[in-house]
């Protein structure tokens, strides 16, 4: 059997080699160009921002950093003795106003008799009159103080809206507190989810429903779910009267243009220990029967 020249040899092996690499680099520039998948993904949750409704003096506190609570648990409680003595001044001054408005409704009507016989005048019936309404706004007045001294003794206890864990929380018995000034937060439990920020180029290929695997940073395994939101617009940077309430993500360097990022959300479909903030890798998996669907 007749071998080839070495120097075929050569050239056969070089030709290989060229044509593998030219096929892997295709590939590879493929799959970093349009192939729908980001190292720059976070994992995100609502942060519900804690704020009393009335100010005072925090007087019991009943949780500590980093606590899981659950929806309706009293974080803390603000001076309830001010706001149990405020309802019950308003509940006094709501019986003295009643018993004044019954005395001019009495005298209101005595009046209106005497009237009919003559016995006093019209201008004197009709001042009783005036005093008795009068006494009856009053009463409303008083009766709508009595709810509000109630309101905020309920709201004295600060409970938490919703299901979650405290972060950030060094709240202690003696600290004032002022109404509407958030104290820590609350990260909702039930509100996780995967941001990816794909590059513009790859929207083509994302589909609402795509099965997706999401690799956090340090983790073994991956995570199963998918596509559940594409963000409809990103903030444009070049405009002066922007509103700033679109995405407003920083695009990446690659290559030589500048591919916008845009926000994916990602809903995982099992249960997974999250903290909110860290590194994702996303891959959008091929069309799958629940992509399909969608469509």
């Amino acid at each position: 059997m007749k071998t080839l020249p070495q120097s075929w040899v050569r050239i056969l092996v070089t030709l290989a080699t060229v044509t593998a690499a030219v096929v892997v680099g295709w590939f590879l520039w493929d799959y970093y160009l349009n192939q729908p998948w980001t190292r720059d993904g976070r994992v995100c949750a609502d942060v519900v921002r804690i704020a009393p409704d009335v100010s005072g003096l925090v007087s019991e506190v009943l949780v500590q950093d980093n606590q899981p609570v659950h929806q309706g648990d009293v974080l803390f409680r603000v001076d309830q003795a001010r706001f149990t003595l405020a309802l019950q001044q308003s509940e006094a001054t709501l019986a003295g106003a009643d018993a004044a408005w019954k005395q001019a409704r009495r005298e209101a009507a005595r009046y209106q008799e005497l009237e009919t016989k003559n016995a006093v005048s019209h201008s004197e019936s009709e001042q009783t009159a005036t005093t008795a309404a009068r006494c009856a706004a009053d009463y409303q007045l008083a009766g709508a103080n009595r709810e509000l001294a109630r309101l905020n003794l309920e709201r004295s206890e600060i409970k938490a809206p919703v299901n979650g864990t405290l972060s950030n929380f060094s709240l202690r018995p003696g600290d004032y507190v002022n109404a509407g000034q958030p104290v820590t937060a609350l990260v909702d439990a039930d509100s996780y989810y995967i941001a990816g920020y794909f590059e513009e180029t790859k929207l083509r290929h994302i589909q609402v429903g795509a099965a997706v695997r999401v690799r956090l940073m340090g983790a073994d395994a991956d995570l199963p779910g998918h596509v559940t939101g594409i963000a409809p617009g990103i903030e444009d940077r070049e405009r002066t009267d922007s509103t700033r309430l679109l995405a407003n993500v920083n695009p990446t360097f690659s290559w030589v243009r500048l591919a916008q990022r845009v926000p994916v959300r990602v809903t995982l479909d099992r249960p997974a220990h999250l903290v909110a903030g860290q590194t994702a890798t996303v891959i959008v998996c091929p069309a799958s029967p629940r992509a399909s669907a969608q469509r």
